[in-house]
């Protein structure tokens, strides 16, 4: 416990060092962290050949961030895809961040492996590569061949890394603990809460099960179709950290030249991607939320192929019909649905002027609405969306981020191999179905059921609830709690006005007392120094005392404002 105490206080040093080196000084000067980092330890704005107020602000924040490490890389590429949190300039940044990490020794790889699965590795695999295929910061990954013939990639993750995650995140609680204030003061409403999912989806990541069991899922969904494959994960060989999948061959998505050469239509292959992942979002409502080129193979007879499952995205029913309905109200042109649709949509929507939101939508609409079809840009209307969703301070679901993206990213593949490709094309007959399906006689009774369901369950409850309260009125034990919000600083300010004015009131009554001390008479055992009797010294002494603490709580003031 004082070890990771001891650890956590350096580290933060080290954090707030690094955000002085990058000009964020304000950060530092207005939190708890400048007692952390001695004036001493303030390097020089200094960078390289420029200063660092040559770059933006938010260039310097991606900055800070990569020389901070992984995990930091990571939360801020999460919070990349979260356009509510954060200005769209600082999305731009973060989305430049690689977590580029060299692989580490594979002595230590196969070691991992063979204690992960109980036995030497050559029980389990007849050949394992010691180059690996690919390396990030949780992990990296090695082809091999199993026993029994089969060809497989091994996923393995790095050796301590979860001890590293583990004590990033108990630093991210204490830096959101310490800035929390400063956070909230320029528009990041929920730090905590961000931090929060961000621990949580990174426990996920760092249980390679958890990605079994989704490519799992995704081959059950899709077991019926020709045109689409997951690969077959090995769950007997796989553990937390270690994950065996079936190896697929293919090339990428966009190598168009490879496409033509074994006879495929480039433009047929991106339609069928394109119809694959709308499937997953307004059909399945669960949907691979990384799919760019690396992650998207083609076979030759024209079968596509999803590989890297850690991160999935989910949406509920009623998720699925409010997106939807934001795209229907743009085709129809109804500002009024759309806005009716976000706010369905969002966690928590406090709108404290629709007229002016539903203004917003429709001249986005407006715009939109004039674009030739081939004119229109799926990047361009996730900008505006995203813009919208920050602008209202809207919660939605961080899900709908990752579809925002994930289509941006379909998009740019399209245009690749298809150069008249336009999302809108394909999502619209999408849009059609859900309305059809969300009013369908099923689907009524469904929610017709689910109504009642809760209403017969508050029926239940209700005469218990109430002889409760009953209960408690009459033996006078009812509290009434009533919190007033957005009064803090100014009763803060009113508690520093009255401690001052007692202050500045015995100042006075010291300085007063003193002077009738001088005009005195008093008994022949009295003491006088330099001729001032021993009473006023100690007035004018007690005076001072009180005069000081004044000086210094204005002087502390002024330093925190």
């Amino acid at each position: 416990m004082f070890k990771n105490t001891i650890s956590n206080l350096t580290r933060l040093k080290e954090v707030g060092e690094v955000l002085l080196k990058y000009g964020f000084e304000d950060v530092v000067t207005t939190t708890p962290l400048r007692r952390l980092v001695g004036a001493s330890r303030r390097v020089s704005w200094q960078r390289a050949e420029r200063t660092v107020f040559d770059t933006t602000r938010w260039e310097r924040a991606r900055l800070v961030i990569e020389e901070l490490g992984p995990t930091f890389i990571k939360l801020a590429q999460a919070l990349s895809n979260r356009a509510d949190l954060l200005p769209e300039a600082l999305i731009d940044e973060f989305e430049k961040l690689q977590s580029n990490v060299p692989p580490f020794d594979v002595a230590v790889a196969r070691q991992i492996v063979a204690d992960e699965l109980g036995r030497p590795l050559e029980e389990v695999f007849s050949a394992f590569d010691d180059v690996p295929i690919g390396s990030a910061s949780i992990g990296q990954v090695h082809r091999a061949r199993l026993r029994t013939g089969e060809d497989v990639v091994v996923k393995i993750q790095r050796p301590g890394v979860q001890d590293k995650v583990r004590g990033d995140l108990a630093l991210l609680h204490e830096l959101v603990r310490l800035t929390g204030g400063f956070l909230r003061n320029q528009g990041l409403a929920n730090p905590q809460d961000v931090v929060d999912a961000f621990e949580r989806s990174m426990s996920k990541e760092l249980d390679y099960t958890a990605e079994a069991r989704a490519m799992e899922q995704f081959r059950k969904l899709y077991a019926g179709y020709t045109n689409f494959y997951i690969p077959r994960p090995y769950r007997e060989l796989s553990t937390a950290k270690v994950l065996v999948i079936e190896y697929v061959d293919g090339c990428k998505i966009t190598d168009r030249a490879q496409l033509e050469a074994w006879g495929l239509s480039p433009a047929k292959v991106a339609e069928t991607g394109m119809d694959i992942y709308l499937t997953q979002i307004f059909e399945f409502g669960v949907f691979h939320a990384d799919p760019h080129p690396g992650n998207v193979l083609v076979q030759p007879d024209g079968r596509i192929v999803l590989i890297d499952f850690g991160m999935v995205g989910k949406l509920t029913k009623q998720q699925k019909y409010a997106f939807a309905g934001v795209f229907i109200g743009m085709a129809r042109q109804d500002a009024r649905g759309m806005a009716a649709s976000f706010r369905r949509l969002a966690l928590t929507a406090e709108i404290p002027d629709m007229r002016a939101f539903e203004s917003d939508l429709s001249l986005l609409i407006e715009d939109f609405a004039l674009l030739d079809v081939k004119e229109m840009s799926m990047s361009d209307l996730a900008d505006r969306l995203q813009t919208v969703i920050y602008d209202y301070k809207l919660q939605v679901p961080g899900a709908i981020f990752l579809i925002l993206r994930a289509l941006v990213i379909l998009e740019g593949i399209g245009k690749v191999l298809h150069p008249s490709f336009n999302t809108f094309e394909f999502v619209r007959p999408y849009g059609a179905r859900i309305v059809r399906e969300q009013y369908s006689p099923e689907n009524i009774l469904n929610e017709a059921e689910y109504t009642g369901t809760q209403l017969l369950a508050l029926l239940q409850t209700l005469p218990a609830d109430v002889r409760q309260i009953v209960r408690k009125i009459s033996k006078g034990e009812l509290r009434v709690k009533v919190e007033l919000s957005g009064y803090t600083t100014l009763l803060r300010k009113a508690d520093q006005l009255v401690s001052r004015t007692i202050l500045g009131l015995l100042c006075v009554a010291g300085l007063v007392f003193s002077g009738f001390t001088l005009v005195g008479h008093y008994a022949p055992t009295m003491r006088y120094y330099h001729g001032v009797a021993a009473i006023t010294w100690w007035s004018l002494g007690t005076t001072a005392f009180f005069l000081l603490i004044l000086l210094l709580l204005g002087t502390s003031r002024e330093r925190k404002g």
